[in-house]
């Protein structure tokens, strides 16, 4: 199996589990389940707006539309392309990294709940950053691409607080005002900030020196004379 082959079976794998893992989690919402809420579920019509402002779901969601793309043998890359590969990539390591420090030791989770829970928090972020990392496509994630890349995750935690302050609901504790305060919650934030900020610059950094399938228009872009 050639190198092209394999990434495309890699990317279709993690567009299958994705898809799965989302469509799992949408039916136990539905069916009333609750995630970190210890409280009786609200109608379906609140757990629906609940369940897609979950930086969890949207980040698994921005990985499965990118990786169906790439299954699919995607060979142009437009810009808005890029910057959603990049704040998928970066994005679900987030996920990974925050729910293991920060989330985990909150559930107890059981039966399908927590195959959901792995699903979207460990076994779909490990791999998209490894098909990243392993597979690419490289030459995407340019520095150009910074400020872009930040309009989802800053637009995100804008409707979090915003729509928090308004419903006295907020997806995860360490972003809930009412338990921390504004200094308490804008620390969380900054914190958080500084983990995106810090693996975005990182993925632009290493995206050329990583092994990988070049885009084409990386890999028909001539050879500098030294």
């Amino acid at each position: 199996m050639n190198t092209q082959r394999l990434a495309r079976t890699w990317h279709l794998l993690t567009a299958l589990v994705t898809w799965v893992a989302l469509l799992l989690q949408l039916v136990l919402v539905i069916r009333g389940g609750r995630v970190l809420d210890d409280v009786t579920p609200p109608d379906l019509g609140t757990r629906l707006v609940r369940f897609v402002s979950y930086f969890t779901v949207l980040s698994n969601l921005l990985v499965a539309l990118t990786t169906t793309t790439l299954a699919l043998g995607q060979e142009r890359y437009p810009t808005w392309w890029k910057v959603l590969r990049l704040n998928a990539v970066v994005a679900i390591a987030v996920t990974g990294i925050v729910h293991w420090f920060l989330l985990r030791p909150l559930l107890d989770l059981h039966g399908a709940d927590a195959v959901a829970d792995k699903l979207l928090h460990l076994v779909v972020p490990a791999l998209a950053v490894i098909g990243w990392a392993v597979f690419g496509p490289r030459g995407q994630a340019h520095r150009s691409l910074l400020l872009s890349s930040l309009i989802f995750p800053v637009g995100w935690l804008a409707y979090t607080l915003v729509r928090g302050a308004a419903v006295d609901w907020y997806p995860y504790p360490f972003l809930d005002v009412s338990l921390h305060g504004y200094a308490g919650t804008l620390a969380a934030c900054a914190g958080v900030a500084v983990l995106l900020l810090t693996l975005t610059w990182a993925a632009t950094r290493i995206d050329r020196l990583l092994p990988g399938v070049k885009d084409d228009a990386e890999e028909r872009r001539p050879v500098r004379a030294r």
